[in-house]
């Protein structure tokens, strides 16, 4: 069942024992960038292949999200800076040994379109965190290929 993780801030991208960061690039704007990360939670579950359903709480202030195998994460959301940074943390979650958990997306513009950097602080004991750190390359492949597909989703929305 959910437990409830430690009530973090903004400050604890920077503090966590844990900071998993990684960044690509895409064609798209900061500003569809922000909008599908911050306005359409629902759209969540079409791009990022890891999400079977994102549901907005608390008149926009949260979201339930769940992933696949199970996971279940009630997050609050901590950051709306529009076309620059999005952030949340997570509440309550099924998944075992996490003691607080933050992300953070940030946007800048580039020549061609949106750099998106998304930044995954986490506490956690120590054998998890090494499981964490191991599991880099996989979180990094599931963020790129997650943003690769909203960038698609995002030109075909534009192309209509």
């Amino acid at each position: 069942m959910a437990r409830r993780l430690r009530t973090v801030e903004l400050d604890f991208v920077e503090s966590a024992p844990l900071r998993l960061a990684f960044s690509t690039e895409v064609t798209a704007s900061p500003q569809a960038v922000y909008r599908a990360l911050a306005e359409d939670v629902e759209g969540w579950a079409c791009w990022f292949d890891a999400v079977t359903k994102a549901t907005p709480t608390g008149e926009g202030a949260g979201r339930d999200i769940k992933l696949r195998g199970g996971a279940l994460f009630v997050e609050t959301i901590l950051a709306t800076e529009p076309d620059e940074r999005f952030a949340y943390r997570v509440d309550e979650t099924n998944v075992p040994g996490l003691r607080a958990l933050l992300e953070e997306w940030r946007l800048s513009p580039t020549a061609k379109g949106t750099r998106v950097q998304w930044t995954f602080a986490a506490d956690a004991p120590a054998p998890m965190r090494l499981m964490l750190r191991l599991g880099r390359a996989g979180l990094g492949a599931s963020f790129r290929g997650a943003v690769r597909s909203l960038d698609r989703r995002l030109a075909r929305s534009a192309a209509q």
